[in-house]
């Protein structure tokens, strides 16, 4: 599989070899979905937490008699069908969101999404990205002449300068290879990446 290696300008100057099972792989959809997914829910937080009928402080006596008033019979005030009381089945801080995704189904799924990043031109390599002073204007005029607004930045380890100068920017994200994840690059429209990424991320996944 061939790469397309481009300029600081913005013109493919190379390309390099690139392995077949992680950027030459079909598209498959249903598990591309199901890596989304996984992903997304993994990242949640058990933190919603719902009243049971126990602990809604409400009294436990009984509202009115059994029998003789003609009104349906009722416990207590707490009862999940009246207003005001505990739910059914409350949410509890102990939920368990998880989903199990076995480590080839997430490779192939990565591989995937690559490969379909490559087949619709908005993966880029590149021989190095760096920025020689923390700025942000200055990162912004150098995705600008490379034609790229909203990219995701691939890089084998982040330089401080560039991170610095990619925080305020709100379309644009600099991440190191390990961190690269499914939904972002789903999300950006352009995707770059360093040389020493795309090999470190064969050495990873492929």
């Amino acid at each position: 599989m061939e790469l397309k290696l481009i300029n600081d300008d913005g013109q493919s100057a190379a390309s390099i070899s690139a392995s077949d099972t992680l950027f030459g792989r079909e598209y498959n959809e249903s598990l591309v979905h199901q890596v989304v997914t996984a992903y997304l829910a993994n990242a949640r937080s058990a933190n919603r937490a719902q009243k049971g009928r126990s602990d809604v402080a409400k009294s436990t006596r009984k509202p009115w008699r059994q029998k003789g008033t003609g009104r349906a019979r009722a416990g207590m005030a707490s009862s999940p069908l009246w207003r005001g009381g505990g739910k059914i089945f409350p949410n509890s801080p102990e939920e368990n969101f998880s989903h199990k995704l076995n480590r080839k189904m997430y490779r192939a799924g990565i591989g995937a999404i690559l490969s379909q990043l490559v087949r619709e031109n908005r993966l880029s390599v590149v021989e190095n990205f760096t920025v020689d002073t923390p700025k942000t204007k200055t990162l912004a005029q150098k995705l600008k002449d490379m034609g790229m607004n909203e990219v995701m930045i691939i890089t084998d380890s982040v330089d401080e300068n560039l991170y610095l100068s990619s925080r305020n920017l709100p379309h644009v994200m600099v991440v190191e290879v390990g961190h690269a994840d499914p939904v972002s690059l789903l999300r950006f429209a352009n995707v770059l990446m360093t040389r020493s990424a795309v090999t470190q991320i064969e050495e990873m996944l492929a």
